[in-house]
């Protein structure tokens, strides 16, 4: 009989229905890296070449976990393992924003490892200093990048408000699958998480160097990638499209797609724990619109307002 190779996540010696804090709060950072990537469990177990079962106890804190197996879910994420490994102290944050400082935390560490060394040298003598400054306000102004979950109506609404304010349209999404010449779907099955994320980074360089002016509708895992989103926020004027988990569940059904409710009776719960762990990444948008029951044209108006409130 062939045997398992993994590890057994052996706990500790600890009282009974004590958890360790240090793998609790390891298994809820995977987690929730996972969910800002729109991954399932059976998703991220096959990229990393472990067990559903693993994952499951690594998730829930319930023993400790072979470095080696952390390295290979960090490698099937696409983050560096000090992500996985570096303890977050939200416990003294009074605002209760532990969620935000660790996805915070993430972001500047993915974003650190990625930096040949001279950058790094820039990043330690002048840490306030961006290493790429952004454009001028009007410039940034001039390119309005939707941000938000799928479902959420960005491309509803950034056509209607492209049309409106006379500037072309652009999906994000068709880009990237030009730059690959392949469909989103093959660029995931054929090349992986990590090749989609460099074609996702081309696209963008692309659509910016080519217009000047644009509405740009974003994939809504592209906030999870701190090298693209930084461009994008500093390079666009960013709006975070936002609505209800139900209706971001009832708009995707409505397209035709069932694959989020395919075999998994826990969809509504895996959207919710998107959003939640998206949803400090999202709020560093410059303004955000709230689509929960409202029409194209109510959307827009109420967006346009907004935008002329605060002198876009």
């Amino acid at each position: 009989m062939r045997r398992d190779p993994e590890p057994q996540l052996n706990a500790e010696a600890r009282p009974a229905g004590e958890r360790d804090p240090y793998l609790t709060q390891l298994g809820d950072r995977i987690r929730s890296l996972r969910a800002s990537r729109g991954m399932s469990r059976k998703d991220l177990a096959r990229g990393a070449g472990v067990s559903e079962r693993y994952l499951a106890n690594l998730e829930t804190g319930t023993g400790n976990a072979s470095v080696l197996l952390l390295r290979q879910v960090a490698g099937a994420l696409d983050v560096p393992l000090p992500v996985v490994l570096a303890e977050v102290d939200g416990h003294a944050d009074p605002a209760g924003q532990s969620g935000h400082r660790a996805a915070e935390f993430s972001q500047l560490v993915q974003w650190l490892a990625q930096l040949p060394a001279g950058d790094l040298a820039r990043v330690r003598d002048a840490a306030r200093h961006a290493l790429s400054p952004a454009e001028s306000r009007d410039a940034r102004h001039r390119r309005i990048a939707l941000i938000g979950l799928r479902g959420a109506g960005k491309s509803t609404l950034g056509r209607a408000l492209a049309s409106a304010e006379g500037m072309p349209f652009v999906e994000l999404n068709t880009a990237i699958e030009q730059e690959a010449g392949a469909s989103l779907s093959e660029i995931h099955s054929l090349y992986g998480q990590a090749a989609y994320r460099r074609y996702e980074m081309r696209a963008l360089e692309r659509v910016l160097r080519e217009h000047d002016t644009m509405v740009l509708a974003t994939p809504g895992s592209l906030v999870s990638e701190p090298a693209t989103f930084n461009l994008l926020l500093s390079r666009c004027y960013t709006v975070w499209v936002r609505t209800s988990p139900e209706e971001h569940m009832a708009r995707v059904v409505a397209q035709g797609d069932m694959r989020p409710m395919e075999g998994n009776r826990e969809a509504m719960t895996d959207l919710r724990r998107i959003l939640q762990a998206r949803a400090p990444l999202y709020a560093r948008a410059d303004v955000s619109i709230d689509t929960s029951g409202q029409d194209a044209d109510t959307s827009l108006k109420a967006l346009l307002a907004q935008m002329r409130m605060v002198g876009a």
